[in-house]
């Protein structure tokens, strides 16, 4: 009888067994719960990451007799072996894809503009395709720019952090193709701050083009897996979703450090600043430089107001690529220098901390970005009343928990 039991028990053990082995394989077209879950950690850790633009076998016959938008930018590449890269356009030209437009979010096409810049639609001199902005005043896409559309490719290295703002010219671009009945298809790539999730959550009253979504600063989330929430959560107007497919990587995961080959934007030119940029960009709301107009952007900070005397380092922030007109341009600024610190795995309040209470001029020391930037009044106030770094990270584990617990439906990566 016993023995009957055990063969019993094992019996419905394996049929338990192929039952979960069938769920975790993937379609193409089932993006919701495709975790790459046939590779784990230890498989991946020395493999190069393949991404999504370089999975050509998955998305070129998506796009086989159809009119095909592409969203965009400089970082929009695909990767050949001698580690050189074409541009997701002029391989998709190449490949006699039918490109009908390309739009581009802040910062433009190529990259080149600073931050908050007003951007000129135009035409793409190589290819001789339009260029529609995704930015100013047309943020999401209208109806008679996607009339000659039938999918949307979306391809843009993000960095993972809520206020920057691709994520949220993503949700105006599926917004648009869920009201239109257009495709969109992902093509994923690594978050470079993927590794943790960290920060005071938005609250809905501070919702703007730098934060449109109640998530924490720090997300831990490809733009695929975001893509995924944006659609599950019913966070597009009138909680319509858009025919999503996310064309994963192969050979990443969320622990897996990647160095971004091509600058993001101008102002994030290398991994320490792309590390530090969660942290330090706080400081675009208050009146401390935080290294635009210098080489050392997001890596740096310093402000006249900051004393001298508890501020050894110095520079002067001067007119350079994405930033025409720096804060503090000519002006001796003290601060900082964080280029050389260990990688941060967690936001860094101490350094804001710091410069508020050693500058000449609290009054002056915030100015009505912050608080958009933050998600919420809590953080300003509670640097003025004094509270430290661990007082106020404290005061955001209730919300990360309720966060994790969500983000967990929408990963598919490990």
């Amino acid at each position: 009888m016993i023995h009957g039991l055990k063969i019993l028990k094992n019996t419905i053990l394996f049929f338990v067994l192929i039952l979960i082995s069938c769920g975790n394989i993937s379609r193409p077209k089932d993006s919701l719960n495709n975790r790459e879950m046939s590779s784990s950690n230890n498989e991946i850790a020395d493999k190069p990451i393949i991404v999504g633009a370089n999975r050509t076998e998955i998305y070129l016959p998506e796009l086989k007799g159809k009119k095909v938008g592409i969203v965009a930018n400089q970082t929009s590449v695909i990767f050949k072996n001698d580690q050189s890269h074409t541009h997701l356009v002029d391989s998709l030209v190449s490949l006699n894809v039918s490109i009908k437009a390309v739009f581009a979010p802040e910062h433009g096409f190529r990259g080149k503009a600073d931050a908050g810049e007003h951007i000129k639609d135009g035409m793409d001199s190589k290819t001789g395709l339009p260029i529609i902005s995704l930015y100013g005043n047309n943020k999401k896409p209208k109806a008679e720019q996607l009339e000659d559309i039938d999918v949307l490719v979306f391809d843009i290295q993000d960095v993972g952090a809520r206020f920057y703002t691709y994520i949220s010219t993503l949700h105006y671009v599926m917004e648009a193709c869920a009201e239109l009945n257009i495709s969109i298809i992902i093509l994923d790539r690594p978050n470079p701050n993927g590794h943790y999730v960290d920060g005071p959550i938005l609250e809905p009253e501070f919702q703007s083009f730098v934060g449109m979504h109640p998530i924490p600063v720090v997300h831990g989330m490809t733009i695929g897996e975001y893509a995924q929430m944006i659609n599950a959560e019913g966070w597009l107007k009138d909680k319509i979703t858009c025919d999503l497919l996310v064309v994963p990587m192969d050979n990443y995961n969320h622990k897996k450090s990647y160095d971004l080959p091509i600058k993001p934007s101008p102002n994030l030119p290398n991994a320490h600043a792309i590390n530090l940029y969660p942290s330090l960009c706080f400081f675009e709301g208050t009146n401390v430089n935080a290294g635009r107009g210098t080489e050392k952007q997001f890596q740096v900070f310093g402000s006249p107001d900051l004393s001298a005397s508890t501020f050894s380092y110095s520079y002067t922030p001067e007119p350079n690529e994405g930033a025409k007109h720096p804060k503090h341009e000519g002006k001796l600024c003290y601060g900082m220098d964080l280029s050389n610190i260990e990688p941060l795995n967690q936001l860094d309040l101490s350094y804001i901390i710091k410069a508020y209470q050693h500058t000449t001029n609290q009054e002056a020391f915030f100015n009505s970005f912050f608080d958009k930037l933050a998600g919420t009044k809590k953080l300003k106030q509670q640097i003025m009343d004094g509270l430290s770094n661990e007082e106020i990270r404290a005061s955001w584990k209730e919300g990360l928990e309720v966060f994790r617990m969500k983000r967990e439906r929408y990963l598919i990566y490990p």
